[in-house]
């Protein structure tokens, strides 16, 4: 019988998804913030508390910020640094747009209501030229079927002030076909962040798709790596 699963500390869990979101291992966190690969996995999977300047060199490692490893912008909107020294606004092309889209993730729904427009957010799932979500008959986003929408996706990265955002417009529609609803239900990466109850499938097929990406030049003139 196994003992009971160590504790582990809020720093730690933010220092593995981190990490992990950078694609780098411990050995190579380990050797950019000037560590032993043994204490960066003690730091995520103990309940370690780290030094502040330990911190400020792990932070620096993981392309971020101390204060967002220590949890201090988990309830903030996104965005809330200054504006990079040489932003650069950058027009994406279609294929680009689908690139940064991916195959799921969270976008946000803009539909018409009797009390006004209103931007909802909700998972989605990119599927043979379409993005489709699931949601409940009756609700806000189930009146995007039937009409012309918007849909956006973006993603902002507080730590270099860079960010891009894609928007596709189209007509969105009820999946109502049984093997279309098993097929859309096999792909889903996920169940519905907001709960259970939501089998209603809206696909939107967009007519036009656009982005922007806000880059950033430092140094030589040299950009960043694409987001």
């Amino acid at each position: 019988m196994s003992g009971p699963e160590p504790l582990r500390s809020d720093i730690g869990r933010r220092v593995a998804a981190r990490r992990e979101q950078l694609g780098l291992s411990r050995e190579e966190v380990a050797l950019r913030s000037g560590s032993a690969p043994g204490y960066i996995q003690y730091l995520e999977e103990q309940a370690a508390t780290p030094g502040m300047g330990f911190l400020l060199r792990l932070a620096d490692a993981l392309e971020t910020t101390a204060v967002a490893l220590a949890g201090g912008t988990t309830d903030l909107p996104p965005g809330i640094g200054h504006a990079a020294l040489h932003p650069e606004l950058v027009e994406l092309t279609p294929a680009q747009c689908w690139t940064l889209l991916g195959t799921h993730g969270v976008g946000r729904v803009a539909v018409t209501t009797h009390e006004g427009p209103a931007i909802l957010p909700v998972n989605y799932l990119v599927a043979q030229g379409e993005v489709a979500f699931r949601t409940s008959s009756g609700s806000l986003p189930a009146r995007a079927a039937g009409a012309e929408v918007a849909f956006e996706v973006d993603h902002i990265d507080d730590a270099f002030s860079r960010g891009w955002s894609v928007l596709l417009v189209g007509d969105a529609r009820t999946v109502t076909e049984p093997g279309a609803v098993r097929e859309l239900a096999e792909r889903a990466y996920t169940t519905p962040w907001a709960g259970d109850g939501r089998d209603l499938w809206v696909a939107v097929t967009p007519h036009r798709v656009s982005g922007r990406r806000v880059d950033v030049r430092h140094g030589d003139d040299a950009p960043l790596p694409e987001v």
